[in-house]
């Protein structure tokens, strides 16, 4: 049985996340695009999948939450570069884009402090149990966890870095 895995052609594991994936403001200057994401291996019973995008580093006290998005078909295996702006429609239909912690829909890229350490950028996806979690683009962060978290059939990361 292959195993559940996730990686991008933007960037290797634990490597450093590129300039084009890196937010446009807040001091950052990057060109915010969501980098394209391939996944194989999913496990049996499968009925959608969801992604997250977490930057444990954050000083915040919670992380910070960059990218949420949901109701991915589970015919999928990839979201395309860009895919994490909702008006660029390139997602799968149907799927839905959760509230970031810049307070925009859909992905928001890396914008460490400066001269902070380089900081983690966790890509989790879930392979859930339910063919849609029952929250809409306003949930919160928690709330979108919660779901996801209830209905994982099992999930699967990979880590990359960005500091400056």
């Amino acid at each position: 049985m292959e195993q559940f895995r996730i990686s991008s052609p933007a960037f290797q594991p634990n490597g450093t996340v590129p300039a084009e994936q890196v937010f446009d403001g807040w001091g950052c200057k990057g060109k915010n695009i969501s980098p394209a994401l391939r996944w194989s291996g999913a496990p049996a019973g499968t009925k959608s999948f969801a992604l997250t995008v977490y930057d444990p580093d954050a000083p915040t006290g919670s992380g910070f939450w960059h990218w949420q998005i949901f109701n991915i078909p589970a015919g999928a295996t990839e979201l395309v570069t860009g895919a994490g702006d909702p008006a660029r429609r390139l997602a799968p239909p149907g799927t839905v884009h959760g509230r970031n912690d810049y307070g925009s829909i859909g992905y928001g890229g890396p914008c460490p402090p400066q001269g902070d350490k380089p900081h983690r950028y966790v890509f989790t996806l879930f392979a859930l149990k339910v063919p849609q979690l029952d929250v809409d683009a306003s949930a919160s962060a928690a709330v979108i966890g919660f779901n996801l978290n209830a209905n994982v059939l099992e999930k699967t990361s990979v880590t990359a870095y960005y500091g400056r």
